[in-house]
C-alpha cells in the first residue's frame, strides 16, 4: 500500500500538526504527489500565512472511494489512514479533506457518510451527478464547511453547480473559473484551496 506524507518546510517531522486526508483521482496515485509538487505548494501556502498542516494520501484504487465488494477504501481513509497518521505523531484530532475528481467526490461521501469527522472538505471537479449517492445524502453537509472548484470548460460542471444548488447556503470557498479536468487547472486553485484548508485546521 503505498502511502505519502507531506510536512511544510520547516516544521521537522510533522508532529502535533493537523492533518489534510488526500483523495485522489482514477488518473493519480500517492506516488505522483510528489512528482505534482504537492508538498512544494503545502510549504508555500505555509510561507504565505496558511495555517501548517500535514498532507496524508494512500492509493484507493481506480474505481473511486465507495465501498464495494472485496474492498473498502473508503473505510480506509477514515480507519486506517487517520492511524497510520497517528503513529507519525500527526493530530488526527483535526482533520480535513480534499480530493479532486472520483477523489472530490469520496472526499464528499466521506463527510457525509461519517458526520464530524472531517473539519472541513475541498472538492476539485468532483466527479458526482444527479441522484448518485452524494447528492441522496447532501443534506448531511448542509453545516459542513465546504470549499468547491470547478472549471468552465469540465464536462462535470452542469453537475457540480446542480450540487451546489441543493446546498442550503453556498461553500464557504471556492469558485468557477477557467479550466478543464485536468491538472493543468487543479494546480492553479491549490493555493487558495491550502488557504481555506489551514483556516478550517487553525
Amino acid at each position: 500500500m503505498d502511502f505519502y506524507t507531506a510536512v511544510p518546510a520547516g516544521h521537522g517531522d510533522g508532529k502535533g500538526l493537523p492533518v489534510c486526508i488526500v483523495l485522489h483521482g482514477t488518473s493519480t496515485r500517492p506516488r505522483d504527489f510528489s512528482r505534482l509538487g504537492f508538498g512544494r505548494a503545502l510549504s508555500r501556502a505555509v510561507e504565505k500565512g496558511a495555517a501548517p498542516f500535514v498532507l496524508a494520501g494512500a492509493d484507493g484504487g481506480r474505481r473511486g472511494w465507495r465501498p464495494k465488494t472485496g474492498d473498502d477504501p473508503q473505510r480506509m481513509a477514515y480507519e486506517d489512514v487517520p492511524n497510520w497518521c497517528a503513529e507519525r505523531g500527526f493530530d488526527i484530532g483535526r482533520i480535513v479533506l480534499w480530493g479532486w475528481s472520483t477523489g472530490g467526490a469520496g472526499a464528499l461521501l466521506l463527510a457525509e457518510t461519517f458526520r464530524g469527522f472531517a473539519r472541513a472538505t475541498a472538492a476539485f471537479s468532483p466527479a458526482v451527478a444527479p441522484g448518485d449517492q452524494v447528492f441522496e445524502q447532501v443534506a448531511r453537509i448542509q453545516d459542513h464547511p465546504l470549499g468547491l472548484w470547478c472549471g468552465l470548460d469540465d464536462p462535470l460542471l452542469a453537475n457540480v453547480r446542480a450540487l451546489q444548488k441543493e446546498l442550503r447556503y453556498p461553500p464557504v470557498a471556492g469558485r468557477y473559473s477557467d479550466g478543464g479536468h485536468s491538472f493543468d487547472y487543479w494546480q492553479t486553485i491549490i493555493p487558495e484551496a491550502f488557504r481555506f484548508i489551514g483556516s478550517a485546521l487553525d
